[in-house]
């Protein structure tokens, strides 16, 4: 058995959320009774939303792919080198979280609607760690001043900001690692720049509980059960504790 605004949101109807607003609403019937909030349905039962009925559950999809560089996270597929026509998965998925072209690593794809919502909520300040190479030596000053926050441009915002603090380490004479908690565009590769320094190399390792290990450019793997695991319940507690924030 699963939740009901589970199954409404694995059969791609809309979110959980927005699922419990249509069962709250009375749009939702289970074997032709109104549903209830929290309800368990089955996967023959009839689930209808107004006169609409639902079917089975999709197979819920998540992937960890070590993009390349010079592939585009977008799903504009007339763009050759996007990372959708790069996999050519046979199902419809999309990535949980960009990198840009002359980044690479680990991205999530998936087609779990809740789940790139609970991981894209920059509130939430899921840990997202890269290794960078820069063209000058590392030094425990610009190490600092990485950690403590760099002020840059959000460009979408069109507004000067400082970076939150973070985790920086030096790995070697060139190279660090770094764990953020907000993903402004292009973040890392303006921090370096605005210390007088450019980025020659830029890989993400891990994206909260899920590392890239040793997964090869280009390949694709689906998660374990543990990683998958791991990854709702972060999500989850985030969530439940935003909620918290947000009702004081």
């Amino acid at each position: 058995m699963v939740r009901l605004n589970k199954y409404l949101s694995d059969a791609g109807v809309c979110s959980r959320r927005e699922a419990d607003r249509l069962i709250e609403a009375g749009r939702v019937s289970v074997n032709g009774i109104r549903a209830v909030t929290g309800m368990k349905v089955e996967p023959f039962q009839e689930v209808r939303v107004g006169k609409k009925i639902i079917g089975g559950r999709r197979e819920r999809i998540v992937l960890a792919v070590n993009k390349p560089v010079g592939i585009i996270c977008t799903e504009e597929r007339r763009e050759r080198k996007s990372i959708i026509r790069y996999l050519n998965y046979p199902e419809r998925i999309t990535y949980a979280g960009r990198l840009d072209k002359d980044s690479e690593g680990l991205l999530i794809m998936t087609n779990d609607g809740d789940l790139i919502n609970g991981m894209m909520r920059a509130r939430y300040g899921h840990e997202k760690e890269y290794k960078v190479t820069v063209d000058k030596p590392v030094t425990e000053e610009f190490l600092l001043q990485m950690a403590g926050g760099v002020r840059i441009r959000d460009t979408e915002k069109g507004l000067d900001v400082v970076t939150r603090p973070c985790r920086v380490e030096g790995m070697g004479k060139h190279t660090f690692s770094i764990v953020l908690t907000q993903g402004l565009n292009r973040q890392i590769r303006r921090m370096c720049e605005s210390l007088g320094y450019n980025v020659k190399r830029l890989v993400r390792v891990r994206i909260m509980n899920v590392r890239l290990g040793g997964l090869k450019p280009g390949a694709v793997r689906k998660l374990t059960e543990q990683e998958l695991m791991g990854l709702y319940e972060q999500i989850e507690e985030r969530q439940n504790a935003g909620t918290g924030r947000d009702a004081e």
